[in-house]
């Protein structure tokens, strides 16, 4: 009897000691955080450039829906259309180009094979003075309270 008390015991413990173990390597909802460059992205006029941005810790975004946008564009008021445009906008597993920004299309994408770690970087190709400014980029389902960063990038003369 006494030794069917200890090895049930000795069970339940490392029961206990797995269980935790698998939980603790797990984050807890919330705990998720949206990153950029704190630095502005320095660009010359005709560059291709990387705005960087992940998820940490890393965690698998391809069926999360993932939005670029420029804060500081101000939108067409008379126009109900085109009130929300996007940079890049992704959602449902593919880019949406019914969103974007006309001044956008076929000059960004997102990293394909880098959204199951996490990374969300926004590669913009062509740079134009037009493109300088403050970029959001957010993932709006992110169970987080740190969902979105802004990248500054900042373009000039050769």
């Amino acid at each position: 009897m006494d030794l069917e008390l200890n090895h049930s015991f000795s069970l339940s413990s490392v029961t206990l000691i797995v269980l935790l173990r698998i939980f603790s390597c797990r984050p807890a909802e919330g705990n998720f955080r949206v990153i950029g460059s704190r630095q502005p992205i320095i660009a010359a006029l005709g560059d291709d450039i990387i705005l960087p941005c992940h998820v940490e810790p890393q965690i698998d975004v391809t069926g999360l829906t993932v939005e670029w946008s420029k804060p500081d564009l101000k939108p067409y008021p008379n126009d109900r259309l085109r009130r929300v445009e996007y940079v890049h906008l992704y959602r449902d597993a593919r880019e949406d180009l019914d969103m974007k920004i006309a001044e956008y299309v076929k000059r960004t994408e997102l990293f394909a094979d880098g959204l199951t770690r996490g990374n969300i970087s926004l590669k913009i190709t062509n740079v134009t003075f037009e493109d300088e400014g403050r970029y959001k980029c957010f993932i709006p389902n992110l169970k987080s309270h740190f969902k979105y960063s802004i990248i500054y990038l900042s373009v000039g003369e050769c």
